[in-house]
């Protein structure tokens, strides 16, 4: 079952740390199944405060995401993107199946 890595930045501080961290985090991917479905590209905010951008890294299951955000090559990179801003991230199980899912969970 799938699993999303969702990175929320709420806001910049060090332009260079976050550059430090692009020129980094490439190499964290090595080796790991990750499919990027969005990377700070144009939002829309539909509820709650203002964000900069957000990323959605899709993997294979939950434990991939969780052995690449723990990676040491992953670890090496992240200093660098929390030095540079304030950002909230989330590693959450995907549903497989039909849209029935959603309405037999309740959740929308």
């Amino acid at each position: 079952m799938p699993a999303y890595v969702v990175f929320i930045r709420e806001q910049s501080f060090d332009q260079s740390e976050l550059l430090r961290y692009s020129q980094l985090a490439p190499a964290g991917l090595a080796g790991h199944s990750v499919k990027p479905l969005a990377m700070y590209g144009t939002h829309q905010i539909l509820e709650g405060p203002e964000i900069e951008g957000l990323a959605i890294l899709e993997f294979p299951t939950f434990e991939e995401a969780q052995d690449w955000y723990t990676s040491p090559a992953y670890q090496k990179a992240l200093k660098h993107r929390l030095r540079g801003g304030r950002y909230r991230g989330v590693i959450v199980k995907g549903i497989q199946g039909s849209q029935d899912k959603l309405t037999q969970n309740g959740d929308t």
